[in-house]
């Protein structure tokens, strides 16, 4: 894809499919990066923007703690468990989750971590800040290079 090329989610696959992502992300909550990658992975699935999934060698993980009885079940992905950020007196629970043990198309992003961006302060993609997908159920990522519409909007199926 050129800089002048928009990708549109209904072209995304179902399932989903995992690629490596060269960009560069950053989160930022309560003030402090969190997370600083040009190492991700996104899942692209139809209807939703990106997901990006980081390594834990490039976020801060002190400021991550499990959320304990805390799961959710991905027909593609497997069970998820979450992580609730807190940077000095702000915190936000379910911020992140992560696949201890995906599926085996999914491997690649064993314990790699994805935040939403509704709950942070700032996520950016290569220097761009991101817009949340609508819907505190969703997580994906819309930059100026993605188009919908995306599953969670208003008059979109009511999913």
């Amino acid at each position: 894809m050129t800089n002048n090329q928009q990708e549109s989610v209904w072209d995304y696959p179902r399932p989903p499919r995992l690629e490596r992502s060269p960009k560069h992300i950053q989160i930022i909550f309560n003030g402090v990066t969190i997370a600083d990658s040009h190492d991700t992975y996104r899942v692209l699935e139809t209807s939703h923007p990106p997901f990006y999934y980081i390594p834990t060698e490039d976020i801060e993980m002190e400021y991550l703690q499990l959320t304990p009885n805390k799961k959710s079940f991905c027909e593609w992905k497997g069970i998820a468990n979450y992580y609730t950020l807190k940077v000095a007196d702000k915190q936000v629970v379910n911020g992140g989750w992560f696949y201890p043990n995906p599926t085996p198309e999914f491997t690649p992003i064993k314990n790699y971590v994805a935040f939403y961006p509704s709950k942070m302060d700032a996520c950016y993609v290569d220097g761009e800040k991101v817009t949340p997908q609508p819907g505190d159920f969703y997580g994906g990522w819309i930059t100026k290079d993605i188009t919908g519409p995306f599953k969670g909007a208003a008059g979109t199926w009511g999913w």
